[in-house]
């Protein structure tokens, strides 16, 4: 029974968080967003929201260990995996913007993480520091797709019709819809994820870096892969990446400020997992610059490193 409600909640977060990217990234490009920035914020935001749903229910219910293993295997898994994925499929083009702004903001933000973390607490002031920086970055990106937009736009360009009402209320029921699935999943995946781990033995942060954390992005698996197959490989680079900075500030601030007295962050994390996620950050740096595009080959580089760690963490813990 423990299994079947694991696998429910698991398909309800996929569902949920395919509808919600649906709703919201049709409304984005219907307002007239650019790609890479879609991918980056609606799409990133909205593959990320079951790593959301879990981590506030699991600092609810005192399973900080959980949450923390759920935003870092997450980050881990969204680059060396889902990239590696994507790029095995079909070599990954990468945006100089990203290679400028997101990835040094990326690193930047890891480290951040790992500096608040390292007296074994995430304080719910900190957690809003980080939640506020999420502010500022959603702030730059609207203000700088704006710029784009309007440098693109030429001067006898005219008036785009209004869509019809029942388009925005169609969106916005599968943006309602699929909150109340994530809000729904993620009570059933985080109660019994806990159960089978008591079950089998296995902390709480493993199960949060690997099981949890390859669950809850999920999306981000399908969402890239749909994405690099149809030509918007903006999207599907800016989505892992938007993702990664969506966890770090929004995943984990929000968590950090509703847990009360702060989120409890084992050693193990903080000397071994959090390095893990910091290095794996810097390792886009080369791997994008390379050729300015994620080949075949780096991406299969990157899918045998994930399944290095994975199998060090399971060795690790047997």
């Amino acid at each position: 029974m423990v299994w079947i409600l694991f696998l429910a909640g698991l398909l309800c977060l996929i569902a949920g968080a395919e509808a919600l990217v649906r709703g919201s990234s049709r409304i984005a490009a219907i307002l007239g967003m650019q790609p890479l920035v879609i991918g980056l914020t609606v799409v990133a935001f909205g593959t990320s929201s079951p790593e959301l749903a879990v981590s506030i229910k699991s600092s609810l219910s005192g399973d900080a260990s959980i949450a923390v293993g759920n935003v870092v295997g997450s980050n881990i898994f969204n680059v060396l995996f889902i990239l590696g994925i994507s790029a095995i499929i079909v070599p990954l083009t990468v945006s100089q913007k990203l290679v400028r702004i997101e990835i040094p903001l990326m690193i930047g933000i890891s480290v951040l993480t790992w500096l608040f973390a390292f007296n074994g607490v995430l304080s719910a002031a900190e957690g809003a520091v980080l939640f506020a920086c999420l502010i500022l970055y959603i702030w730059f990106l609207i203000r700088q797709s704006r710029r784009e937009k309007l440098s693109e736009q030429p001067p006898d360009a005219g008036q785009q019709l209004t869509p019809d009402l029942g388009a925005w209320v169609l969106n916005s029921g599968f943006v309602i819809g699929g909150l109340a699935l994530l809000v729904f999943g993620s009570r059933l995946f985080v109660d019994s994820a806990t159960d089978i781990a008591r079950a089998f033995g296995v902390s709480e942060l493993v199960i949060g870096l690997t099981i949890v954390a390859a669950g809850t992005s999920m999306p981000e698996v399908v969402t890239s892969i749909i994405a690099a197959v149809k030509g918007e490989r903006d999207i599907a680079v800016g989505n892992v990446v938007g993702s990664n900075i969506f966890n770090l500030l929004a995943v984990l601030g929000i968590s950090g400020v509703v847990a009360g007295g702060g989120m409890s962050v084992s050693d193990s994390a903080i000397l071994f997992d959090i390095p893990v996620m910091i290095a794996v950050a810097l390792l886009c740096l080369p791997v994008f610059f390379s050729g300015k595009q994620i080949s075949r080959a780096e991406g299969w580089i990157l899918l045998v490193l994930y399944t290095a760690y994975t199998s060090w963490l399971i060795l690790s813990s047997a």
